[in-house]
């Protein structure tokens, strides 16, 4: 039994998500391979996995979005780069077809959420499960213009799949396709937080320590802005924060930044998938700062609003250090997400493989 995922290397969140379910996955079927059809970083997996063992396939399947960096999207530049992978597909679905008959083995292929991935399906004649908290097409149509074709052709694979596994916070996905909703799937801690505490060494109580994150491409924020907030330590990926700022850690490479979660009361950053579902499970207060251009990010928000202590900051006020840590958290509107949707995930596929075989 073969799982052959196509993750999106749009972003980390979705690596996250995949890891996360997959690992949940492997405590069912410990002896399933696991194969990584991705972009993303050997390293980023191999942290997101653990001890889990996984293979990768370096191919990239989708374009998603090009970001000058977290927060801003350049239009004209994702349809250079939509028109020059369109011209590769072929080639690449034809060679990972090949690669997967030569395993010889049953295969479902998992789509997060790259739309080739139903090409990749059709070749080998296996059954296909989309899991997603948005569908490209979603993202594209907004945009207008040029990108009506693309969320087209985006919407045309999504229907081909077998399954949809429709994680939180999501958009519509009206593809016709048999779905299953499921609740928050953030990866599990794998450190105990007074060992992290005492190996950081950290001088803050929980309520006064803020993790810094804003993804994979991260937020260049000028370096005095932590001496804003001279009560607050700061963990932060970016060593630049760290110049003149003796109120802030560096994360060490080989911590995810969930780990650190339990030992902070609050998160500044930007919409995000994984990172909602890490904040909400670990109970933080998340300060999240807009993001304009991307269709994703307002129904992020919302989601935040309704089921997470929260504050609300424009990219100005980020960038000018008015950051609200002495301000209380708003509280929810609505109630908690429910918990566990990477075992629900990790079922759903079992059940349809094990089906199909």
């Amino acid at each position: 039994m073969l799982i052959y995922a196509c993750v999106s290397g749009h972003g980390f969140g979705h690596g996250s998500r995949v890891a996360s379910v997959l690992t949940a996955l492997h405590q069912l079927q410990p002896r399933w391979r696991l194969v990584l059809s991705t972009p993303l970083p050997p390293a980023f997996l191999q942290l997101a996995f653990g001890a889990v063992p996984f293979e990768q396939r370096p191919c990239r399947w989708d374009v998603g979005v090009i970001q000058a960096d977290a927060l801003g999207v350049d239009a004209p530049a994702t349809l250079a780069a939509l028109e020059q992978l369109e011209q590769q597909l072929p080639d690449q679905v034809a060679g990972e077809a090949r690669w997967l008959r030569a395993q010889q083995c049953p295969v479902l292929v998992l789509g997060d959420v790259a739309p080739a991935a139903a090409a990749v399906a059709e070749a080998v004649g296996a059954p296909l499960v989309w899991m997603a908290n948005f569908g490209w097409d979603a993202i594209y149509r907004p945009m207008g213009g040029a990108f009506e074709v693309w969320a087209d052709r985006a919407l045309a694979a999504y229907r081909q799949g077998d399954a949809l596994i429709r994680c939180p916070f999501a958009m519509p996905m009206d593809w016709g396709v048999a779905t299953t909703p499921v609740g928050l799937t953030p990866g599990r801690p794998r450190h105990r937080p007074e060992q992290l505490r005492s190996r950081l060494q950290l001088p803050t109580a929980r309520e006064h320590t803020v993790l810094v994150g804003f993804g994979g491409l991260g937020l260049a924020l000028a370096p005095g802005l932590l001496k804003r907030w001279p009560e607050h330590h700061f963990l932060v990926s970016d060593p630049a924060l760290l110049q003149g700022a003796a109120n802030a850690t560096l994360i060490p490479p080989d911590l995810r930044p969930l780990e650190l979660m339990p030992l902070c009361s609050r998160i500044l950053t930007k919409p995000g998938y994984s990172t909602f579902c890490e904040a909400l499970a670990a109970g933080l207060g998340v300060h999240l700062v807009r993001r304009e251009g991307f269709a994703e990010a307002p129904v992020l928000e919302r989601a935040l609003r309704r089921h997470g202590w929260h504050r609300l900051l424009s990219r100005d006020q980020l960038e000018q250090g008015d950051w609200q840590l002495d301000q209380p958290l708003l509280p929810p509107e609505g109630e908690p997400l429910p918990l566990h949707g990477d075992q629900a995930a990790a079922k759903v596929i079992e059940t349809l493989f094990s089906t199909v075989i």
